[in-house]
C-alpha cells in the first residue's frame, strides 16, 4: 500500500481549497470528501456574499466548481466517511470502515453543524426560510419579520444584525434567564426591533414550501400559540464534526480542534482548518482561508522533511 504526502479530510470550502493548493504544490492529495461532501453549503440556495461572483452562485454550485477545480489538479477523491484515525506514529493511518489509508500528514477540514431543534418541519423548510446563518441569510428578509431561537451571544448577535434588514424581530428562549454576556444581552434590549419571547419552546415551524408562521407552547401558561413569520433563524450553538478524533489530537471541551502557530494541531504533522476549528466566523470564505493556511502549512512541513 502506497503512502500519500497528504490526506485531507473533508469536503468543504476548507477540504476542497486545501486541495486545490496541495494539488497544486504536487503533493497528489488523497481528499475523503463524506458521504455528505460539499457541507453546509448543499443546503444554502444563494450565496451572495462569497468573493467573485457578483450576481451570487448556488451553494451546490460553489462546491461544485471548487471540488472540480481540486480535481482539475490531480486530487483524487473518496465519497465515504472516515471512522477513525491513528496519529500516534508515522506514516498516519486515516480509517474509512476497515480500509486503512496512509499519509505522512494529514490536513482536517471536517467543518460543524448547527445544533437543531429537531422537528420535521425544520429539516423540511430549511433553505426555505429556515437558517442557521443570518451574516448569509439576512438580505433576502428585507422588512420582513423573523425569529431568532437562542439565548446566547450568537443569538443576541443575530438577532441585532437581522435588524438591519427585517421590520420585526422575535427572539425566543426556552428560559428566562440568558447565557449571553451582559452586554450583548443589553444591545439587543434596546433595539426597538427586537421582542423577547422566554420560558417558550418552539413544537412547530409552520409552512409548505416556504416559512409562514411558528407554533410555540408557554412554560408560564402551558398554553400553544401561533405567530406569524417569514423567517426562522437557529442560534443555538453549532457541533463540530470531530468525534472520530477524540483521543488522537487535543479538542476543546465542545470539540472544536485546537490549533497553535496558524493550523497546527497538538500532533506535528496534523493540520486543521475550517469550522471544526473556527467557532466565531463561521463563513465559506474564512473557511477556505484556513483550509489555504494548512494546506501552506502542510507543504512547508512535508518540504522540511524531504518529502
Amino acid at each position: 500500500m502506497s503512502v500519500h504526502k497528504v490526506i485531507v479530510i473533508g469536503g468543504a470550502c476548507a477540504g476542497y481549497t486545501a486541495a486545490i493548493y496541495t494539488a497544486r504544490a504536487r503533493l497528489r492529495p488523497l481528499c475523503i470528501e463524506g458521504l455528505a461532501y460539499g457541507g453546509q453549503l448543499m443546503t444554502t440556495s444563494e450565496v451572495e456574499n462569497f468573493p467573485g461572483f457578483p450576481k451570487g452562485i448556488h451553494g451546490p454550485d460553489l462546491m461544485q466548481n471548487m471540488r472540480d477545480q481540486a480535481e482539475r489538479f490531480g486530487t483524487e477523491f473518496l465519497s465515504r466517511d472516515v471512522t477513525r484515525v491513528d496519529f500516534s506514529a508515522r506514516p498516519f493511518k486515516v480509517h474509512v470502515e476497515d480500509d486503512v489509508h496512509e499519509a505522512h500528514s494529514v490536513i482536517v477540514a471536517t467543518g460543524a453543524g448547527p445544533r437543531k431543534l429537531g422537528l420535521p418541519s425544520e429539516k423540511r423548510l430549511w433553505a426555505k426560510g429556515v437558517s442557521s446563518c443570518a451574516t448569509c441569510d439576512g438580505a433576502f428578509f428585507r422588512e420582513k419579520v423573523v425569529m431568532v431561537a437562542g439565548g446566547g451571544d450568537s443569538a443576541m448577535e443575530e438577532a441585532n444584525f437581522l435588524t438591519r434588514f427585517a421590520s420585526k424581530v422575535y427572539l425566543v428562549h426556552r428560559r428566562d434567564e440568558f447565557r449571553s454576556s451582559k452586554i450583548m444581552l443589553d444591545r439587543a434590549r434596546a433595539n426597538p426591533k427586537i421582542e423577547f419571547i422566554l420560558s417558550t419552546t418552539v413544537e412547530e415551524i409552520l409552512g409548505v414550501d416556504h416559512v409562514t408562521g411558528v407554533r410555540l407552547k408557554s412554560h408560564r401558561t402551558g398554553e400553544s400559540f401561533e405567530l406569524a413569520i417569514d423567517g426562522f433563524f437557529l442560534a443555538i450553538g453549532h457541533i463540530p464534526n470531530t468525534s472520530f478524533l477524540a483521543g488522537a489530537i487535543d479538542l476543546d471541551p465542545e470539540g472544536y480542534v485546537l490549533v497553535h502557530d496558524g493550523t497546527c494541531t497538538s500532533v506535528t504533522g496534523v493540520f486543521a482548518g475550517g469550522d471544526c476549528v473556527d467557532h466565531r466566523y463561521r463563513q465559506a470564505i474564512t473557511a477556505a482561508g484556513m483550509g489555504c493556511m494548512a494546506a501552506i502549512d502542510c507543504e512547508r512541513h512535508l518540504e522540511a522533511l524531504h518529502l
